[in-house]
């Protein structure tokens, strides 16, 4: 009953989007079956916790010690904790309990690593390169979305709930929604509103039955998934790249960090990505040192 209110709070109080409404859930679906079976016994003991107000620091250190012991990233055991400190803050302002167990749980040191980026030199190259990308709708749509990623630094699910209504040519720009629900407008150039002109005529020219209004859809006209950008881009990725990671973010990463080593100021990469603080925007200013470093040592004669 009480996680139930909660969901319903950040869902449509909070407004916060799908996506986290759903891993919400599920970190406090997997805290809720590790309560009532804490030794993991097969079948579970008769549940002793039926009240929040019964849950503890211990309960909660011992769930946190349990996910550690299986190898859970540091990155991913802060995120539950996280939920649960949201989901304890709502009962405690809700008057459920009086005190949140949650509040003294410490996060995990995450190693600091820099954002995976692709050479914005070569990813231009391929883009321009012709021969790489058909020229039918299938061809067209896989371009577009390395475009749209590269060339907006969106995120993957801002790409997919992008409409066709969204996209303004005329005066070149694009509208995400982002998290939180936050609508911000993204400038596109020249060559992507061109592309996008082609692309969208391609479409209704596919005559598809369930055609959606959606921009980005499969070959048979329904909406696009996550899957299958990700599969589109390890493809395309592939030719100019040889590291393991090369998913839709990476293109976020490429275009943050292409802007920066052109001269765009931090607070502007901050609106384009729809960052909620500076602080989010401020690890790509690692890359650019660490740029600044490699020409250096090159070029420098005391390096």
């Amino acid at each position: 009953m009480f996680l139930e209110r909660f969901i319903q709070y950040i869902k449509y109080e909070k407004r916060y989007s799908a996506h986290t409404v759903t891993a919400y859930q599920a970190d406090l679906d997997q805290f809720m079956l590790f309560l009532n079976n804490p030794e993991g016994e097969d079948p579970a003991p008769v549940p002793e916790i039926t009240h929040p107000s019964q849950i503890s620091y211990s309960h909660i250190r011992n769930w946190m010690v349990r996910l550690i012991d299986q190898k859970m990233l540091a990155r991913s055991v802060n995120r539950k904790m996280a939920t649960l400190r949201k989901y304890f803050k709502f009962l405690l302002q809700e008057g459920v309990i009086e005190t949140n167990p949650a509040s003294r749980i410490q996060s995990q040191k995450i190693p600091k690593s820099l954002p995976v980026v692709v050479e914005g030199d070569r990813l231009t190259q391929m883009l321009d390169n012709d021969e790489i990308f058909s020229t039918d709708f299938e061809g067209r749509r896989d371009k577009l979305i390395i475009e749209m990623l590269f060339g907006t630094g969106m995120r993957l699910a801002e790409l997919l709930g992008v409409k066709e209504q969204d996209v303004n040519l005329p005066e070149g720009v694009v509208k995400v929604l982002g998290k939180r629900n936050k609508e911000r407008i993204i400038p596109i150039n020249t060559e992507l509103k061109n592309l996008l002109k082609e692309y969208i005529d391609l479409k209704k020219n596919q005559n598809y039955d369930n055609n959606s209004f959606t921009l980005i859809v499969t070959n048979k006209g329904t909406k696009a998934y996550p899957a299958m950008i990700y599969l589109i881009v390890q493809k395309y990725l592939s030719n100019i790249s040889t590291q393991s990671k090369r998913s839709p973010h990476v293109l976020r990463h490429t275009f943050a960090t292409t802007l920066l080593n052109k001269g765009a100021d931090l607070n502007s990469i901050k609106e384009l990505l729809g960052h909620a603080n500076l602080s989010a925007t401020q690890i790509y200013t690692h890359n650019s040192v660490e740029r600044l470093k490699s020409i250096y040592k090159l070029a420098h004669p005391k390096a």
